[in-house]
């Protein structure tokens, strides 16, 4: 074999890492035709005798392979028992996981990988492995289950891999895994595989791995290199529209469109379909069956737009995606790095939208600092830029259409007596207006969208100034009870973030919110007494700004133990273990 050449440099062979000749040849029919990075990386290290790794490295770069081929090369089949095992966050991605490492030993007589998660029949599982496998890739609840029921012997597993490590600490996986880890011998080797490296990781790394391997493709947390990063400052009643122009702008778009819930995502969803646009949703209410389908639907490109929720599309692993658009953005950087991460895969650009409004502003500046990227600010589409584009498009889809001239001979002559007395010029106008008259028509009469003012933002920052300058004082008005939030200045906080967060996390009743008075590491807050309870069970504990929230009622003057012991929390690293937040209701604050 010729050395493959790129940029003027011999990249390696599958060969030349080490990789067995039955393996290679399952994987060039795959169509793997020379090592990723990080495959190149881990492969050979992981050939070796007890080599432990952590690998860092964004989602769609070939991890599945980097972790799969050595571990397949290292089974003895003749051991029916399991000799691996991969846990992973959701069904999806255990399923995808299990049929790679079938397709990479396609040629290894007798091996065999067993997919274990919920949602499909135990007892046959369980029958499986009375009958013998080598590979388990499972998520943890469903093995844990197997694990009490006794069905499942973890003595011979020698390698075990976190994959989308950070996904399943994220998703409260933490208690799982040690109780998974404590029925397999001590002597394993751990491979830790995850696209972000948060604070819980490193308690992972050192209580159960011995000297481990730490391969960064990249930086830690940053975010894909073939990902271009631009946002949209719109009116918070625009976004709906400001969503559909991008998506017409962008005719041959295949992309994920964010929602921070199900709710928020089943309407984009219907609205778009109401509007003729090819997409659906996926969400938690959907059942198994329900996402299974829109999710076959869309990774054979029946669907063009899929509405969903982070939770949801944890998982989902499509190619060629060209766009992800978050309608709403996540309250934490890993999930943005994710999300972001599905598209610009394999060497292909990709492209990541942020539709936002003014006090969603500081949120970017913090993505920024942690994927070291810049976002570009996109100047919304006009009408008529969106109708030239759609025209030009089909003009590409004319230039590129093959024509069968053996199926349409016979049928050519009738349409050519039939359009004889059109000229070329008037065929194309009718064929333009066939296609696009709905969407001349709609943009003609549509009026542009406003960008919010500079003014707007002066007015919000004097605002915050303002409140500000009166003080730290301790004293509500009647009928009030002041709360302090370990959230301030620095965080990027502003009286619309705090509004904000009563509006996504405090379902029922709308909060009427008094004064609010900004610190640089914390703030206080006013509500209604007869809210105060309701607001510090919703809002105590869950994640925002990349850390977690404190709420509590402010004493007549702070304690110095609890200001020292929030300054000190100011500078710790973001939390990832968090509780659930509670289902979003819009207009819940005045």
């Amino acid at each position: 074999m010729w050395p493959v050449l790129k940029n003027n440099f011999i990249l390696k062979t599958f060969e030349e890492l080490g990789v067995a000749p039955n393996i290679v040849r399952a994987i060039t029919e795959m169509g793997y035709e020379s090592p990723m990075p990080v495959q190149e990386e881990v492969i050979p290290y992981l050939l070796g005798n007890d080599n432990e790794v952590i690998a860092l490295a964004q989602t769609g770069t070939g991890k599945t392979a980097a972790f799969g081929l050595p571990i397949i090369q290292q089974i003895n089949v003749n051991l029916q028992q399991p000799q691996a095992l991969i846990l992973c966050p959701t069904r999806e991605l255990c399923l995808q996981i299990a049929d790679d490492f079938n397709d990479y030993s396609k040629y290894i007589d007798k091996l065999k990988t067993l997919p274990v998660y919920g949602g499909s029949s135990i007892e046959s599982q369980i029958r499986s492995l009375q009958r013998g496998v080598h590979v388990i890739v499972a998520t943890p609840g469903r093995l844990i289950d197997l694990i009490n029921r006794k069905t499942v012997n973890l003595q011979a597993v020698r390698n075990v891999v976190l994959d989308e490590a950070d996904e399943m600490l994220n998703m409260g996986f933490s208690e799982s895994i040690d109780e998974i880890l404590s029925h397999i011998p001590e002597n394993r080797n751990m491979l830790l595989f995850s696209a972000t490296m948060p604070a819980e990781i490193a308690r992972i790394t050192k209580k159960y791995m011995r000297s481990p391997h730490e391969i960064i493709i990249g930086r830690k947390n940053e975010g894909a290199k073939n990902v271009k990063h631009i946002y949209y400052m719109v009116n918070a009643k625009d976004r709906y529209l400001v969503l559909k122009r991008l998506a017409d702008y962008n005719p041959n778009i295949y992309g994920i469109i964010f929602c921070r819930t199900k709710k928020e995502t089943q309407e984009i969803a219907d609205l778009l379909i109401k509007d003729g646009y090819n997409a659906d949703s996926l969400h938690g209410d959907l059942s198994q069956a329900q996402r299974d389908y829109v999710m076959q639907k869309f990774r054979i490109r029946n669907i063009q737009l899929l509405v969903a929720t982070d939770v949801a599309a944890r998982g989902l692993d499509v190619d060629d995606l060209t766009h992800i658009i978050h309608y709403s953005l996540p309250d934490d950087v890993e999930s943005y790095t994710h999300r972001s991460g599905r598209t610009g895969r394999a060497g292909k650009t990709g492209t990541s939208i942020a539709i936002i409004n003014l006090k969603e502003k500081h949120k970017l500046k913090n993505i920024e600092k942690i994927i070291l990227k810049n976002f570009e600010e996109g100047t919304i589409p006009s009408g008529k830029q969106i109708c030239e584009k759609q025209l030009f498009s089909l003009i590409d889809q004319l230039e590129k259409v093959k024509v069968n001239e053996e199926e349409i001979n016979d049928i050519l002559p009738s349409i050519y007596r039939k359009l004889d007395w059109l000229d070329k010029e008037d065929i194309i106008k009718r064929l333009i207006s066939h296609e696009f008259n709905r969407l001349i028509d709609y943009y003609q009469d549509a009026d542009e969208i406003e960008v919010p003012q500079e003014r707007a933002k002066r007015r919000e920052k004097g605002e915050q100034n303002r409140l500000a300058s009166k003080g730290n004082g301790r004293t509500s008005e009647k009928g009030y009870a002041r709360l302090f939030i370990n959230l301030g200045k620095t965080d990027g906080m502003s009286p619309q973030s705090i509004i904000g967060l009563l509006n996504d996390h405090i379902s029922g009743k709308k909060v009427t919110v008094g004064r609010i008075d900004l610190m640089k590491n914390f703030s206080f807050f006013e509500v209604k007494e007869a809210d105060k309870d309701r607001v510090i069970q919703n809002l105590d504990g869950i994640k925002a700004f990349g850390r977690r929230v404190a709420v509590e009622q402010a004493s007549e003057s702070l304690p110095e133990n609890r200001k020292k012991k929030t300054e000190r929390n100011h500078i710790e690293k973001p939390l990832t273990k968090f509780k659930t937040s509670r289902r979003p209701h819009q207009s819940q604050a005045k």
